[in-house]
């Protein structure tokens, strides 16, 4: 049960920044993960890897909405 927790944990991080780069995207057009990751450019190589992880963690967290745990 504790990797369970680590895994949700891990995700909401990522789902977490997702979301603030989606925020600073739509406020202000600035890419916080491409101007790391891809040096300003959406198309990098590392950063289409951090959207795609990010993606993922999404999709695990849809799971929570049915997690009938209390924790």
């Amino acid at each position: 049960m504790k990797g369970d927790c680590i895994v949700k944990k891990l995700a909401l991080i990522l789902v977490i920044i997702g979301a603030i780069n989606w925020g600073l995207i739509g406020l202000f057009q600035f890419d916080l993960v491409a101007t790391i990751f891809g040096g300003g450019s959406q198309e990098g190589a590392f950063a289409r890897v951090i959207y795609t992880i990010v993606g993922i963690a999404g999709l695990v967290s849809i799971a929570f909405l049915f997690d009938s745990n209390k924790e």
